[in-house]
């Protein structure tokens, strides 16, 4: 064993393993963070693509007003200004209400893009009423029968011993097929990342409590404008370094070696020992129990977080020879494609040649391997071209100069009923050893705002074991008084 080291090890350069970092390393606390691989940022991540020679992310993120603590964060780091944020939204569906997704080139009936913008004077929860008012895919008594719907779920109490899936409540408050499609799918798809048949409740409570009713900004999506990699790069290393904090890239953890009820030391995997009191455990849930010794006091009650499942996520880039919408970004109903992200614009990459579009899908089980019912890669693609081409006529003029998709198959933690009794404290049951990550326990689902709550949590336990105790997390946004009144909020 290596000599004594008063440091707190952090196992984890993610977002969660970040936000330890920088929080105990602004009280002074030293610290050693090793990442196994050449860069920070965990699964925010970028490569480069090497036919177009552009970095591209590998599974697109964004943040919402309601996301206090990431946003805080993003401040308190310096990457704030590399978000963009939307204070309007696109939806785009039919121009009418009918069943079915119809289309110009099928019936003569041409997609409508939907702007949807809060009211600038009614209050929360009132905020979006005209918004939700002007979608042109509901009838007026599909929107009647969805504010009903919206109403009884901020009201619902949850039990969680018994919680239904999303699909179930909603056949339980009789929404209709039309509403179920082409609105709750649309949001809490893209929102979770998981089906309606998979989605818990409490979940679903949580994504439309927050975002849209508690209060008037809470809804508005805050998109990054440069690659995950440069987001979470340099700035945050520089940051770091300037603290006293050593941050050690491409190297990683085997083992934490836990004798006696506490932590001891870590083994790297190159065999080098190092001895340390206090580690904190900021990895993927899949990797947890592979960095702990097969016995220990407290591995028993950890053992429950290989009970928790994974959802993948698909993107869809491509790189046209010309623009195809100025639109900055579209969420799509009842298609394949859920969100398009206008990168070229996003990113402000000026070309006259190249025009670049990420499409992504959510909850992509059905296009991973051999549950592609049949399709191919290239197929699936021609099907997300094809969509945009139904909506955009320019596309069919515009040639497609390159085309790649990627599935980040672990890309969050799914939200089924029961998931929290698996989630645990970011405290142990082993002196010294704290676990960070959206995986734990947070109240949120698998969101950088979960990430960052929980790397909060896990610093805010250790600095108590420190014997300086402080209260890290902000108090929840305030709730507007019309939503307190009509929601019990």
């Amino acid at each position: 064993m290596g000599d004594k080291n008063s440091e707190v090890v952090i196992i984890g350069g993610g977002l969660a393993g970040l936000t330890c970092a920088v929080t105990l390393a602004d009280r002074g606390v030293p610290i050693s963070l090793f990442e196994s691989r050449p860069r920070l940022g965990g699964r925010a991540s970028s490569f480069e693509e090497k036919q177009t020679q552009h970095l591209i992310d590998n599974c697109q993120h964004v943040s919402m007003g309601c996301c206090d603590e990431f946003n805080r964060f993003c401040e308190t780091v310096g990457i704030s200004a590399y978000f963009r944020r939307e204070k309007k939204l696109y939806f785009v569906g039919p121009s009418h209400s009918g069943k079915g997704l119809s289309t110009s080139n099928e019936s003569g009936i041409p997609f409508k893009v939907n702007s949807f913008a809060a009211s600038s004077w009614l209050p929360a929860p009132l905020h979006l009423l005209p918004a939700f008012g002007g979608l042109s895919y509901l009838s007026m008594q599909e929107k009647l029968e969805l504010a009903r719907g919206l109403k009884q779920l901020a009201r619902i109490s949850v039990d969680f011993n018994n919680e239904p899936t999303m699909a179930e409540w909603l056949a339980e408050q009789r929404q209709s097929q039309n509403v179920i499609n082409r609105f709750w799918n649309v949001v809490l798809v893209s929102a979770l990342s998981e089906s309606l048949e998979r989605i818990s409740l409490s979940h679903a409570q949580k994504v439309f409590v927050d975002g849209f009713l508690r209060a008037r900004d809470n809804w508005q999506v805050l998109i990054p404008t440069v690659p995950l990699d440069q987001l979470y790069g340099d700035v945050i290393l520089k940051r770091l370094e300037q603290k006293q904090a050593k941050v050690h890239l491409q190297t990683g953890v085997d083992r934490v070696q836990i004798e006696a009820g506490k932590v001891v030391g870590v083994q790297l995997r190159d065999g080098q020992n190092i001895s340390c009191e206090r580690v904190i455990v900021a990895v993927p849930h899949q990797r947890v129990l592979s960095l702990f010794p097969d016995a220990f006091e407290g591995r028993e009650s950890l053992k429950r977080v290989e009970e928790i499942e994974s959802a993948p996520i698909t993107s869809v880039h491509l790189w046209f020879d010309r623009e195809i919408t100025e639109l900055p970004h579209a969420v799509f109903v009842d298609c394949l494609s859920q969100w398009m992200f206008n990168r070229s614009r996003i990113m402000q990459q000026s070309s006259e040649t190249e025009f670049y579009y990420q499409i992504v899908i959510s909850a992509s089980h059905n296009l991973r391997g051999e549950e592609r019912q049949g399709r191919s890669q290239k197929e699936i693609i021609a099907e997300v071209v094809e969509e945009l081409s139904q909506v955009w006529p320019e596309a069919r003029q515009a040639k497609l100069i390159h085309s790649r998709m990627v599935t980040e198959h672990q890309a969050v933690f799914s939200v089924k009923p029961g998931i929290e009794e698996l989630r645990p404290s970011q405290r142990t049951e082993v002196a010294g050893l704290y676990l960070a990550g959206d995986w734990t326990s947070t109240g949120w689902p698998a969101t950088m705002e979960g990430a960052v709550r929980s790397g909060l949590k896990a610093a805010e336990f250790l600095l108590d074991d420190l014997v300086r105790p402080e209260s890290l997390l902000l108090q929840q946004s305030q709730t507007g008084i019309l939503s307190k009144i009509l929601f019990r909020l």
